[in-house]
């Protein structure tokens, strides 16, 4: 059966374009690999904390998020080492900071 999904450049780029027409900064921090890299979302309050999402595959095999660090708003500082940690382990990932006071982000899949 052929993987009719999109490579991650496009989908990536799809959202944050997205983001950036709806008035939303969004930013890629990290250009990953463009054909199957994973995707690691830091959602900024720009209040000094954010949360994490890493983008994993369900047992259905659709794609979801894993809220990393207990899924808890924590210091930017955190956050930012967390992500540095992550991609020293996988080269092939991309980081998308969208600043949002809601944590608000187009990105779709469950929680995991």
């Amino acid at each position: 059966m052929p993987n009719d999904r999109l490579t991650s450049d496009v989908w990536i780029m799809a959202h944050v374009r997205r983001c950036n027409s709806e008035g939303v900064p969004a930013m890629v921090l990290r250009h990953g690999d463009d054909r199957g890299g994973a995707l690691i979302l830091k959602l900024n309050r720009l209040n000094g904390t954010c949360r994490v999402l890493t983008q994993a595959t369900g047992m259905d095999g659709a794609l979801g998020w894993l809220a990393a660090l207990g899924g808890e708003w924590v210091p930017e500082a955190d956050a930012d080492a967390y992500i540095d940690r992550q991609v020293s382990r996988d080269r092939d990932l991309w980081v998308v900071e969208i600043e949002h006071k809601d944590g608000w982000h187009p990105f779709e899949g469950k929680m995991l």
